[in-house]
């Protein structure tokens, strides 16, 4: 039924995209690309990663109730195409247009784009569509329908870990671009078919899904 199909494939789409946005790519995968973009101190750049997440997901969780789950979710995936394009073009221009004097600035382009990209994700697509998920989902589906879309979310999370490295020995600027696009993508997927639930009850959610 369209009332149970169309709010669980919203569920799934954005906790599939979530995933294939590459963001544990960069948190698993982060002390080679600082290391790559020529930062020296890369481990305490990840871990730097992590406590910016935990932050900025705390502030999300006050914010998103005042600004809305459609608005947040927009501003992060947008704010994500921008930043992964930045990281591509970083080591684009560091395999290209190589030179001493340009080192230092390509990796603070790459340093820069990585960490406003944990706050972007961090600001909505982070933890936002597990939210969403919970409030759209019928109850009388919401055991099976949350455990299918965290199956799926954990499966494209081991897709992404698992082809990571097989992609930046392709091309490292490739990989990031890819990202960027799946972050198009979800922007383009939450302005068309994600309803904003901010402050409507389950019944009122429901009806939009007749």
């Amino acid at each position: 039924e369209r009332r149970y199909a169309l709010p669980l494939t919203i569920g799934i789409g954005l906790l599939l995209l979530q995933q294939l946005s590459g963001i544990n790519a960069i948190m698993f995968y982060g002390t080679y690309i600082f290391k790559s973009a020529g930062v020296s101190s890369s481990k305490v750049a990840t871990l730097g990663l992590g406590a910016i997440q935990v932050v900025m997901t705390a502030f999300t969780a006050w914010l998103m109730d005042k600004a809305g789950r459609r608005l947040l979710l927009m501003i992060s995936s947008g704010g994500m195409v921008i930043c992964l394009f930045l990281v591509g073009l970083a080591f684009f221009l560091e395999n290209h247009v190589p030179g001493a004097s340009h080192e230092t600035a390509y990796s603070i382009l790459a340093l820069t784009g990585v960490l406003v990209y944990i706050v972007a994700f961090s600001l909505g697509i982070g933890a936002i569509p597990w939210i969403i998920m919970s409030e759209i989902l019928p109850v009388n589906v919401k055991d099976v329908g949350g455990s299918i879309a965290t199956l799926i979310n954990w499966l494209s999370s081991f897709a992404v870990t698992m082809t990571v490295n097989l992609l930046l020995e392709w091309s490292t600027s490739g990989t990031f671009w890819i990202y960027a696009l799946v972050a198009a993508f979800t922007v383009l997927f939450v302005a068309l078919w994600v309803p904003e639930t901010k402050g409507r009850t389950l019944e009122e959610i429901q009806s939009s899904f007749q």
